[in-house]
């Protein structure tokens, strides 16, 4: 837990393991998952590494399995997930892998090719059965006692004969039948797809000018296409001609069409011989297709039973090869040297990894590790549990911390559900997220084999225990605010009293009570607000004050907690400097300005009470905070009302004044202090460089000389560089927390403004929607009641509890990033990224979802 405040401490590491056991060790290292590996070779390419080959035959092998899962898929059979997780197999396992999946791809595209090539026959035989089914129809429906080439002629010339009356007008034109029967007519006949027959037609008629007969039907059931396994729909055609001129056209424009031409007699005594042959073909081939499905399906049934562990094997040996890429090779070639990051505590655990690894390989040597020391920043490691692990990514959003930076997340818990429920102070909907979220809480695991696709649920469920709390702290803040679908609760009874007549609350619309004389108890509602308020007029008027002034009080307090923690960073790196020259005129700067402010408001709700008898002190005497504060900065004197005094408490103008000029005085300090301090401290180091350099024994003085003018004038320009950057730097930061406290402050009046929005629409819905549906009496009341109540609902869950809770959500994300984090936290870490199986797998499921 207490990594959870600061990151973990971590040390560089070297490794030396014997080549035999450098695979084991290295995979004990990621099952473990603590170990983050530097790579030695940055300026190697990645085809020129030792291991290039070996993560190469990963790559393939895991070609193969993606290949096997997409034809599982394909077929819809489930794939076994016994949530193990294997070990990575030793190297010689992967020749043993390589043939089993070699043998089952090449086994698969064999079946796959037969099963296609199958159904192409199957589809080319079924159809010319439709062809011929079709056209013995088209025969059959010519004139009777003709043969078919009789009919077609006939049909021909009749259409020729139409198309010249079109074009010509009317002719007489005298048909010789028994010349027509001695014609030659030829005819082609195939399948085409169906939305291609209007302009097929009309190609036709335009490339052959009319000189054709088509005829078409449709093929009322869809066949199967071998190469994609889509439905189509296909027509069969027939074309009558004349002349081997034609017949080429024809043949051109159906190829151009991808239509298929099959063969089919003429003659009825064949075509029928012909179709009972296609019968016989389409029935053993229906036993063929059937017995490869089969047989298919039993090499992809027993492929889904292991697919799950071999990708798992597959990429853990993949991660390990790519983890030795990174490795050094000494001069023997017979040990490999690593440089890794590792987190203090976890050394012995890390070092009994490494014996592990040694004992499996069989090696005799063991592996050394060697702390080193290094000016390098080390990574940031925040051990997180389920819990933590989704306010730690909130922080992580904005910036990872720097090496041992204060965390803020061990504060954000609390602080952020609760700063949201400011806002989002509700107890009906508060009560609506807690639910939803203990759900997610109390369904963890199931909910998280799932493993879901959808962004926007992994997004939730990652931020379950957040949800969980901002709900719970939203049913505490609406018990403070007594609001409960904007209407109240009377657990205790109202402290206020109605001392009218009847006679005189029947006859006025409004009536005004007096604290002073009104409340009978003459103490404040228990808990939260009094319900009394609920029927008041001027509620908002009461509830904007008050909340409010609440939200200046929460946001100084948070800034001023903020920069405490600056100091707990100073301490930790022994910047007495920073102590001194930021964080003490920071702290004055804002309690002096700002902490005083909320002082007043204490002070304001504690002086002034209706029951006091001193006049001074009465309710309407009460000055505004505001203009208070305003004229304190300006110096100026506030205008006092009539038998009201002008101040709080005795000295307050001169306590103010001197407050300011406090205030102000601090501007220059943060300014100037710092550069200044630096700079006296690089002047003693460059006199105690100088006295050194003259204190030298005999030499070649005139050189000397020169060369400690050259050295003594760059040092100068250097020193000169670098003082101009401090003094910009501190100026930006000055200038930054000066304005920053203000418009900070200011910030915090969002948690006022949300508050006020969502209790309004809360208000607004209940009046103009569900109030409506207890306006109707007897049985249809209650069905008029149920819709409008859903209705309701619907837009209470979908407005005031997601749209809103977003938008309180994401105010307060940006209260804590900018209002508060900016006082202490400067993210501009990287964060710890250890070689974990753990990790690369899930990365890798998550990618193959994608």
């Amino acid at each position: 837990m207490g990594s959870l405040f600061r990151s973990e401490e971590m040390t560089l590491c070297q490794l030396f393991l014997q080549s035999e056991a450098a695979y084991a060790c290295v995979s004990e290292l990621g099952e473990l998952g603590l170990v983050q590996f530097r790579d030695l070779n940055p300026d190697v390419n990645a085809f020129q590494r030792k291991f290039v080959n070996e993560v190469r035959r990963c790559d393939e092998m895991e070609r193969k399995l993606r290949y096997l899962e997409k034809e599982i898929k394909k077929d819809g059979i489930p794939m076994l997930d016994t949530g193990e997780n294997p070990e990575a197999p030793q190297p010689r396992e992967m020749i043993d892998l390589e043939a089993t999946f070699e043998k089952l791809e090449n086994e698969l595209r064999e079946v796959n090719q037969n099963a296609e090539a199958l159904k192409r026959n199957f589809l080319e035989l079924t159809e010319l059965k439709h062809i011929l089914r079709k056209t013995q129809v088209f025969f059959d429906e010519q004139e009777g006692g003709l043969n078919s080439t009789e009919s077609m002629t006939r049909a021909l010339i009749s259409d020729d004969s139409i198309a010249r009356q079109t074009n010509a007008g009317p002719v007489q034109l005298g048909v010789d039948l028994e010349g027509a029967r001695k014609l030659m007519m030829r005819f082609v006949a195939g399948v085409i797809l169906r939305e291609r027959i209007p302009a097929f037609e009309r190609m036709l008629w335009r490339a052959c000018r009319g000189n054709v007969f088509l005829r078409q039907a449709e093929i009322e059931k869809p066949l199967e296409d071998p190469s994609t396994g889509d439905q189509v729909f296909k027509s069969v055609f027939i074309i009558f001609f004349q002349g081997d001129q034609l017949k080429t056209r024809v043949k051109k424009i159906c190829e151009g069409f991808r239509a298929t031409l099959y063969p089919c007699p003429e003659a009825p005594a064949d075509r029928r011989e012909m179709a009972m042959g296609v019968m016989t073909r389409i029935e053993d081939l229906n036993t063929v297709l059937g017995q490869t499905q089969d047989h298919r399906h039993r090499v992809l049934v027993a492929a889904a039973k292991n697919i799950k562990n071999w990708f798992v094997k597959v990429r853990k040996i993949k991660a390990i090869y790519h983890t030795l890429n990174l490795f050094n090779l000494d001069v023997t070639q017979k040990c490999l040297i690593a440089e890794c990051w590792v987190p203090i505590l976890d050394i012995e655990a890390i070092q009994l990894a490494l014996r592990r690894g040694t004992e499996r390989s069989g090696s005799s040597v063991p592996p050394i590790l060697n702390r080193m020391d290094t000016f390098e920043d080390p990574p940031t490691y925040n051990r997180t549990n389920k819990f933590t692990s989704g306010f730690q990514a909130l922080i992580d959003a904005y910036g990872v911390a720097n090496y041992r930076e204060i965390n803020p997340a061990p504060y954000t818990i609390i602080s952020f559900p609760f700063l949201f429920a400011v806002m989002f102070g509700d107890m009906g909907h508060g009560a609506l997220m807690t639910a939803f979220g203990a759900w997610m809480v109390l369904q963890e695991k199931p909910l998280a084999a799932k493993k879901s696709s959808n962004e926007i649920w992994n997004i939730f469920f990652g931020g379950r225990y957040i949800i969980l709390l901002m709900g719970l702290f939203s049913v505490y803040t609406g018990f403070i605010y007594n609001d409960i679908f904007s209407k109240s609760l009377r657990i205790f009874s109202s402290h206020w009293v109605i001392n009218y007549n009847e006679s005189t609350v029947n006859t006025n619309q409004f009536l005004q009570l007096d604290p002073a004389t009104d409340d009978y108890t003459g103490t404040p509602y228990p808990f939260g607000i009094d319900p009394v308020w609920q029927m008041a007029e001027n509620k908002i008027v009461f509830l904007n004050a008050f909340k409010m002034k609440i939200s200046i009080i929460f946001g100084v307090l948070q800034m001023l907690f903020g920069v405490s923690l600056s100091l707990k960073n100073y301490r930790y790196f022994k910047n007495q400097m920073s102590v001194y020259c930021e964080f003490i005129p920071q702290v004055i700067f804002l309690v002096f300005l700002f902490l005083y402010m909320v002082m007043l408001m204490f002070m304001k709700w504690i002086i002034y009470s209706p029951k006091s008898l001193d006049i001074t002190t009465k309710p309407y005497c009460a000055p505004s905070i505001l203009i208070t504060f305003i004229n304190m900065v300006l110096f100026k004197k506030s205008e006092a009302f009539e038998g009201c005094s002008l101040n709080m408490y005795g000295g307050q103008q001169f306590l103010q004044k001197v407050l300011v000029i406090c205030a102000v005085l601090c501007v220059p300090w943060m300014l100037l202090a710092k550069p200044i301090l630096i700079m006296q401290g690089q002047k003693k180091e460059h006199q105690l460089l100088s006295n050194n350099h003259v204190g030298n024994e005999n030499g070649d003085l005139e050189g000397a000389g020169m060369t400690g003018g050259n050295a003594q004038a760059d040092s100068k320009q250097h020193e000169k560089h670098d003082l101009t950057e401090i003094f910009i730097h501190q100026g930006i930061h000055t200038i930054e927390y000066v304005l920053g406290s203000v418009s900070h402050t200011a910030s915090y009046l969002r948690l006022w403004a949300l508050s006020l929005a969502h209790a309004q629409l809360s208000e607004v819905l209940w009046n103009m929607v569900l109030s409506n549906g207890l306006k109707f009496e007897g049985w249809y009341g209650g069905i008029a009641l149920w819709i409008v109540f859903a209705f309701w609902a619907v837009l209470t869950i979908g407005i005031l509890v997601l749209m809103e809770g977003l938008s309180a959500f994401l105010h307060t994300l940006r209260l804590h990033w900018v209002e508060f984090q900016s006082k202490f936290y400067s993210g501009t870490g990287y964060t710890f990224q250890p070689f974990s199986f753990e990790i690369i797998l899930d990365q890798a499921a998550s990618s193959s979802e994608e």
